[in-house]
């Protein structure tokens, strides 16, 4: 586990030192922005080709989520537990971790965001579907991290025609729309036990 203690240890602009990624460091500013330099660690980074999802904990022993596109650009930071409750904040995109997701769940994003990131269970032979808002010529980001089994999405245009076919939630999606309305990010489960998942959509 990564430590920030100080400024001095934090981040620094430019070129970052250690295994203190750029994404990292924009997710330890947001945080002291928003509480002050009080200290803390960082639990961990996951990457993909579309996002970087960094885990931090404060000094007070609250985690936060922080979904970073490429720039880097914060699409979603979140409070997700501290040491008196694992229930995290309640809100509708931080999800809980083995709620079963299905039918169709509408897509917002919090106030001075860009994304959302959603934890559900998909049960087998089911899918379900995410619907956002966006715009003609806006970027769409979709990142899809399954736990015990294999997933697969599609997106769908506003006019119901396909903007990217079946393929499997290994494979990140960015691409600029052409339409605008509500677009569906749907999400199949075809095998035949419960897979969990994690989820990041976002726009920019």
């Amino acid at each position: 586990m990564l430590r920030y203690l100080s400024a001095a240890t934090v981040l620094l602009a430019g070129p970052v030192s250690g295994d203190i990624s750029v994404e990292a460091n924009a997710c330890i500013d947001e945080l002291r922005a928003r509480d002050g330099n009080i200290g803390g660690e960082v639990l961990g980074q996951e990457w993909s080709e579309a996002a970087v999802m960094v885990r931090l904990r404060d000094a007070n022993g609250v985690e936060y989520e922080c979904l970073v596109w490429s720039g880097p650009e914060i699409a979603d930071f979140r409070r997700v537990s501290d040491e008196s409750s694992v229930a995290g904040d309640g809100g509708a995109a931080s999800g809980v971790a083995g709620r079963v997701l299905s039918g169709t769940q509408r897509v917002q994003f919090d106030a001075g965001t860009s994304g959302m990131v959603m934890s559900g269970t998909l049960t087998p032979e089911t899918s379900v579907r995410f619907v956002l808002g966006a715009s003609d010529g806006q970027f769409l980001n979709v990142d899809i991290g399954s736990h015990g089994g294999a997933l697969a999405y599609r997106i769908f245009n506003p006019d119901g025609s396909a903007l990217l076919d079946l393929i499997s939630s290994d494979t990140p999606y960015r691409g600029e729309l052409w339409q605008t309305g509500d677009h569906v990010v749907e999400v199949s489960n075809a095998g035949a036990q419960p897979v969990a998942f994690d989820i990041g959509i976002g726009v920019d």
